[in-house]
């Protein structure tokens, strides 16, 4: 091996690789090297981003959690005044069925009376007719002049005049009772 490997062999190789052929193994090593440095950069920007997703995803959890809590409070401060308000409703109702009853109350009071009423009226009207029934019945005693055993026929006016049916030359012919 060492004939092949002799020292012109080593230096003229050295010299090439130096002189043409070694800026391509640099430049190969450059670039390499630049590759990783380009990798190591897009990976820590990946990192970075994901670091900083992390971070909007914390602050939007955390912007959350607090809404969260302002709308429990919100429901709380708004339970107690649906409770208030729901309690002042309750209040209102039991006043307004209290209202009913005492109208419903009034209504049959008012019911009974006006039933009275309307029986009184028809007792009223049930003794008219009798009475009336009774006059008609009577009418053929009644007689126009005061203490008249004869019995003249009269009519009486709605104003209470009484007027003889007889015509006057009848009323002649008449003569009154005496027992002399």
């Amino acid at each position: 091996m060492t004939e092949y490997l002799s020292i012109d062999n080593i230096v003229t190789l050295l010299g090439i690789l130096l002189g043409g052929g070694g800026g391509a193994f640099f430049t190969w090593r450059y670039q390499k090297k630049k590759a990783k440095a380009e990798a190591k950069a897009a990976e820590a920007e990946a990192e970075k981003a994901k670091f900083e997703a992390m971070q909007a995803n914390a602050t939007l959890t955390k912007e959350i959690q607090d809404s969260y809590q302002r709308l429990t409070e919100d429901l709380k401060a708004n339970l107690d005044t649906q409770q208030e308000y729901n309690e002042e409703q309750k209040q209102y109702i039991r006043e307004l069925k209290e209202d009913r009853r005492h109208l419903r109350e009034e209504r049959d009071d008012l019911r009974k009376r006006q039933d009275k009423t309307d029986e009184n009226v028809r007792d009223l009207q049930m003794k008219v007719a009798r009475y009336g029934r009774i006059l008609e019945c009577m009418r053929p005693f009644l007689c126009g002049r005061e203490g008249c055993a004869i019995r003249v026929p009269v009519t009486i006016s709605p104003e209470g005049e009484v007027e003889s049916t007889l015509r006057p030359s009848q009323q002649n012919e008449i003569e009154p009772y005496n027992e002399n």
